[in-house]
């Protein structure tokens, strides 16, 4: 039986409870449809619908509605790809980067893989963590840089990246005086950060963090934007953590002796996945590397949540 077709007649009948209806939207007889369900639920050994004075779906058609939707559309994905491959027409990859990636970094991975893959256009977007792995579920994006640790069912994972975050205050603040700063030096500040709805998974790593060595923010303000970040420290409402120092005389760029680190990795759907989002993560990773301080994780899928913010090493 042709599995396939059997399961896009199933989904016609859920949607329109009505074998009649059904048939007539397909352009074929009912007793081929009916028939041709009936082996479907030989085959699965469940019944799937009730056929009552009504037509509903049973428990078990449930299911197979929500598997058979996800099925067929990772199926026509995969051969869409593969004949777009075929052809030669693979001209887009979708991959999404978080806001604060620096325009250098972007630039590069940029010019690297136009060199890698001439053929293929990198479109690239501004996107969270969150928002980045909704559309990764729903194939809206070939690949994503996530901040982790983040939920990865259904996705594979490049090179992941560790980089030192160091941290921003106020030049005229009393702390900016040291060269460098534990975590336990900022009791009493409050902290400048992205939303936990950016990322859920490397907000809460690194409060946890933060708490575990002494610092509790006295309290938290939420940018999404680094400059509205900066304007907030300056303004006195807390430090922030980075990556590295700015360009900016009013604030200064103290590195923090508990190593705290920020962890990066693309992710692409694990499932047909676009042919190139490998090389992007290879690539990008070879870029995030290269800024001197930060460095890829060995096994980063066997990383565990609590160690994604603190290096113990």
């Amino acid at each position: 039986m042709d599995h396939l077709r059997s399961l896009r007649y199933f989904l016609v009948v859920a949607d329109e409870l009505h074998f009649g209806r059904a048939a007539e939207r397909l352009g074929i007889a009912q007793p081929p449809l009916s028939q041709r369900v009936k082996r479907l639920e030989a085959e699965l050994g469940a019944k799937l619908f009730d056929r009552g004075r009504r037509v509903t779906l049973t428990e078990a058609g449930e299911v197979l509605r929500a598997e058979a939707r996800d099925l067929l559309s990772r199926w026509d994905r995969m051969t869409t790809l593969v004949a777009k491959a075929e052809r030669g027409e693979m001209d887009a990859l979708r991959a999404g980067v978080p806001p604060e990636l620096p325009g250098r970094v972007l630039a590069e991975i940029l010019t690297k893989f136009a060199d890698a893959c001439p053929a293929i256009r990198l479109d690239l977007q501004e996107l969270t963590t969150a928002e980045q792995t909704r559309l990764l579920a729903d194939r809206e994006l070939d690949a994503g840089l996530l901040q982790l640790p983040v939920d990865v069912v259904g996705l594979d994972l490049g090179p992941a990246i560790d980089t030192p975050l160091g941290v921003v205050l106020p030049r005229d603040s009393p702390l900016a005086r040291r060269s460098a700063l534990a975590l336990a030096d900022l009791a009493g500040e409050g902290l400048v950060h992205a939303p936990r709805a950016a990322a859920p998974g490397s907000y809460d790593a690194l409060l946890r963090a933060c708490w575990d060595h002494g610092f509790r923010p006295a309290s938290i303000r939420h940018a999404r934007n680094p400059e509205f970040a900066l304007g907030l420290v300056l303004a006195g409402h807390g430090v922030a953590f980075e990556p590295r120092a700015r360009k900016e005389p009013r604030v200064v760029w103290r590195p923090l002796t508990d190593r705290l680190t920020e962890r990066t990795a693309f992710a692409w759907p694990s499932s047909s996945p676009h042919p190139q989002a490998g090389q992007l993560a290879g690539i990008a990773a070879e870029v995030l590397e290269n800024d001197g301080v930060s460095r890829i994780v060995v096994e980063p899928q066997a990383a565990r949540p609590w160690d994604v913010f603190y290096d113990r090493s």
